[in-house]
């Protein structure tokens, strides 16, 4: 999957819990919102402010559904809020790669990596 197909793919499903992301929609998408938050606010403070309110669903929408493609809840992206452990346990589970087999969420995504 390319950077313009995961960003359409994220913000078309920016409500959109259900379901699997692949390894490669999820880190695109993450690019591109790192990129697009820290050019805005280059720009202007409020921009990037703005920008951030704006991708803050559809990012954890796809962090979600990236969880899933793994095998594990949502629910585990709130692991985040524990003092850096639980950012590096959080990066460890979106790096790994999707299960090849269906799982509770639906059949793989047709980017597997």
């Amino acid at each position: 999957m390319d950077i313009k197909t995961a960003v359409v793919t994220c913000l078309t499903k920016y409500v959109d819990f259900d379901g699997r992301a692949s390894r490669s929609e999820y880190w695109w998408f993450f690019l591109f919102q790192f990129i697009t938050i820290i050019v805005l606010s280059v720009v202007l403070s409020i921009l990037g402010t703005i920008a951030s309110l704006a991708l803050l669903l559809p990012g954890i929408a796809a962090g979600v559904r990236r969880l899933h493609d793994i095998g594990k809840s949502g629910w585990w992206l709130l692991i985040c809020f524990v003092p850096f452990i639980g950012i590096l346990i959080l990066i460890y589970f979106m790096v790994q790669g999707s299960q090849s087999e269906s799982n509770n969420w639906g059949a793989p995504p047709a980017d597997v990596s």
